[in-house]
């Protein structure tokens, strides 16, 4: 507050009449100085010098924080909390997707298990087919007896406890 009133003064509308009429006599009419047409005006910063300095902190120790190693332990809980807290949401979605793999796998295998039965089936039923079985005998020598072919022991005959085939 101090500059403002030396501010007004020196403004030319505050000055007094006589105070500016006497000044305006007493200096005389300044000559303006001729400026050599060569000269290069100044460039932007140019008076600014950069010193460049090496510096060693080599020696420096930094100055244990006490409250940074609780902070730092508190930043690991909470982001332990936020990966367990996304893990249990993502989860649920994730089973599903396993499930429905699984799913789609054990029905590939269900179709796979049935063609299996069903050619399994199919051998079984040419296997037990007669004329096969049939062919199986005759090829064996296992035919049906004729009639006149078969005794049939009552027990009576002594050391004769099978049937005998006459050929």
């Amino acid at each position: 507050m101090a500059t403002l009133p030396a501010l007004f003064t020196t403004l030319p509308v505050f000055k007094k009449a006589e105070n500016t009429h006497s000044e305006a006599v007493a200096q005389p009419l300044a000559r303006p100085i001729a400026r050599d047409p060569f000269l290069l005006r100044s460039l932007p910063q140019e008076s600014v010098f950069f010193v460049s300095k090496k510096i060693d902190n080599s020696r420096l120790v930094r100055e244990a924080d006490p409250h940074a190693r609780r902070a730092c332990w508190s930043a690991i809980g909470v982001a332990s909390v936020a990966v367990f807290a996304l893990a249990g949401a993502l989860l649920p979605g994730a089973m599903t997707t396993i499930s429905g793999y699984r799913l789609e796998t054990l029905r590939a295998e269900e179709r796979r298990l049935i063609d299996e039965r069903r050619s399994l089936d199919l051998q079984e039923a040419e296997l037990l087919s007669p004329e096969r079985l049939d062919r199986l005998a005759h090829a064996q020598n296992l035919v049906t007896p004729k009639p006149g072919q078969v005794f049939h022991l009552d027990g009576s005959q002594p050391g004769s406890a099978v049937a005998m085939v006459k050929r």
